[in-house]
């Protein structure tokens, strides 16, 4: 087990499913795609009231001006690959005069984490990523990233703990397309691939409200507040270019205030 290149006997690389289990008690990062922009919301865990608070974000970080992403696991392992990402963003800009693509950061940043996966004397990054963007050939873009050095593309995704409840909330929630009352045919994949592209996707607005309800259901039993969560939206402005806003302490609250209303509403009826 303790080897991180040499593969057991049942074809496993244990000590990468170490590190993915790691993640998985780690604080929850959710993502969601929306029809103009990208929303991500994260768990801020406070380990002390006597820590000083943070200057910046610990849980989202800025990558280039198109491109941020957002952390579950180890923070001192994510700044790494973080300064890693800023390079290749900054260098590709340099040689290309254009951004670069958000897939071809993404895959950049996976490929490095893959390499510690498979030399000796390393072992694997204790970190997942959340990463959003936006180019001009693809629009807004949202990828998850494991420590094995997988990546894969998204609508609407949790990382950290208690991930799959946010993730079965999520399947529910978002674009929420029902079939009508009564067809109980038995659906062809013709019919799941109309049925995915009819998904209605979720403004910046509705996909922050979406992204404290999964929160709301992911943390153990604590209720959402401003301080114990980070609301994060990426949007264009009139002029095209993107815009990173953290939301504060009022604009966090009011959100929250709109989604206990809600679901009030939804229990009276």
């Amino acid at each position: 087990d303790s080897s991180t290149t040499t593969f057991s006997p049942e074809g496993r690389l244990h000590q990468v499913e170490y590190a993915i289990e790691a993640i998985n008690n780690a604080g929850t990062s959710v993502g969601i795609l929306a029809s103009d922009g990208v929303v991500m919301a994260s768990e801020k865990k406070i380990t002390s009231g006597l820590l000083a608070p943070a200057r910046t974000s610990e849980k989202t970080y800025k990558l280039c001006p198109h491109a941020t992403c957002s952390v579950a696991g180890l923070t001192a392992d994510a700044n790494i690959l973080i300064d890693q990402a800023r390079l290749r963003a900054g260098r590709y800009s340099y040689q290309y005069q254009e951004p670069i693509p958000i897939e071809n950061l993404v895959e950049h940043v996976c490929n490095y984490k893959q390499a510690y996966t498979q030399y000796g004397g390393l072992r694997p990054f204790g970190v997942a990523f959340l990463f959003a963007g936006y180019d001009e050939n693809h629009g807004f873009q949202l990828y998850q990233s494991d420590p094995s050095g997988n990546y894969s593309g998204w609508k609407a995704t949790v990382i950290g703990a208690n991930n799959q409840a946010g993730k079965s909330l999520l399947k529910t929630e978002y674009g929420g397309t029902k079939a009508p009352s009564g067809d109980e045919e038995m659906k062809t994949d013709d019919d799941a691939d109309a049925a995915t592209e009819a998904i209605k996707m979720p403004t910046v607005a509705e996909a922050c409200r979406l992204a404290v309800k999964v929160l709301n259901k992911t943390m153990d039993g604590a209720v959402a507040s401003p301080g114990k969560l980070e609301l994060f939206t990426m949007s264009l402005d009139g002029d095209g270019n993107c815009v990173h806003k953290i939301l504060n302490e009022q604009e966090a609250e009011a959100v929250i205030a709109e989604v206990d209303a809600e679901t009030a509403a939804s229990g009276d009826t």
